[in-house]
């Protein structure tokens, strides 16, 4: 699809919507997403300047081999995603707003053409977030924003390498790139869990395989303890879930101040908890050095993207590390009705284990 055909379907989509509201969001969505794409350079032409400065050349042809070791190795559509690269002068190419009633773990959707309902909502402005923020803060919702070090249109377009990527370490880089590629493969329309565990899961053992074949064993081991990091917050996480999930069922029998002072109570013991386990890391954990005050919004954003991560790991093993087949078995997965998914990933993240 050429540049103008793209820009096309994109104003395309906007002029189907309707509502001051929506046309306000998707009008900004639009013009952030078209201003990447018309900023970008070939990563060739890039590689080949003189003026290009060696180490933004040395993270560009990282990323060439890896979109080789994506395309060949783990079987991902790459097409030309990542062919270009666009200066963005921040880490981060969209902030995400993530909005949960005060007493539930269940996260606000917001619902798109194509794509469906998602859990967050993407700007590129981060005034735009904060607006949008108080007005979930005035009806008592928890609320979360994070930088998005990148996104997928899930093929739709060539999405462009930025100084997102290129901001981060080779490896952290690498298993981005094969993160948003997997978005390529297979996306379910309203569940988020699903499509980023799915994409997780494939950046994990992409990078793993990317790692043992380039005999980085000091990266290898340093992914293996980001992963054991990861694993321990979401056994905290969980528990904190399991935890707060019992509280809220008592709205109506338990007074309002008391469900706050419980809840409080729980998410103060996770924050503890957190820092007592990442206090002899040696990287950064998933809520940073310092989480100040956790709510539901950081627990169903951190869900989201782990919940079924240890089930793919193992429907991957069930495939014999075959990435097509994987991928046909997480394609008819995918078209099963939702509480048949939960079921089998359920039963798949019970076998897996890390070490076996």
């Amino acid at each position: 699809m050429t540049q103008l055909s793209q820009i096309y379907l994109v104003m395309l989509l906007i002029t189907t919507l309707s509502g001051c509201t929506t046309l306000g969001y998707y009008s900004q969505a639009v013009s952030g997403h078209l201003s990447l794409m018309l900023s970008s350079q070939p990563v060739s032409e890039l590689l080949d300047a003189p003026s290009t400065p060696p180490p933004l050349q040395q993270k560009l042809s990282v990323a060439n081999d890896a979109r080789e070791f994506a395309a060949g190795r783990l079987a991902l559509p790459v097409g030309d995603a990542f062919s270009t690269y666009a200066e963005l002068g921040r880490p981060w190419v969209v902030v995400n707003l993530v909005a949960v009633p005060e007493f539930s773990l269940e996260a606000h959707q917001w619902c798109y053409p194509v794509i469906g309902c998602q859990s967050y909502r993407g700007y590129y402005e981060l005034e735009k977030a904060r607006r949008e923020q108080r007005s979930f803060i005035e009806k008592g919702y928890d609320t979360f924003i994070g930088g998005v070090t990148a996104y997928s249109t899930l093929g739709w377009f060539d999405d462009p390498l930025h100084t997102g990527f290129t901001a981060l370490s080779d490896n952290r880089m690498v298993s981005l790139m094969f993160h948003e590629l997997a978005h390529r493969v297979v996306y379910i329309n309203d569940d988020t869990a699903f499509n980023e565990s799915f994409a997780t899961a494939v950046e994990l053992e992409g990078l793993r395989l990317w790692l043992d074949q380039r005999g980085d064993e000091e990266g290898f081991q340093r992914a293996l303890a980001r992963l054991r990091q990861r694993n321990q917050t979401l056994a905290l996480v969980e528990a904190a879930s399991r935890q707060l999930n019992a509280l809220y069922e008592q709205q109506g029998a338990l007074p309002e101040t008391e469900l706050r002072q419980h809840k409080a109570e729980i998410f103060s013991n996770l924050k503890d908890d957190y820092q007592a386990i990442s206090t002899d890391w040696d990287q950064p954990g998933p809520f940073g050095e310092n989480p100040g005050e956790l709510n539901n919004a950081n627990l169903a954003l951190f869900s989201q993207y782990n919940q079924h991560v240890p089930a793919f790991r193992q429907l991957l093993r069930d495939n014999e590390s075959d990435f097509r087949a994987f991928y046909r078995a997480v394609a008819d997965l995918s078209v099963q009705p939702p509480e048949v998914r939960q079921q089998t990933l359920a039963r798949l993240g019970q076998r897996f284990h890390e070490d076996l």
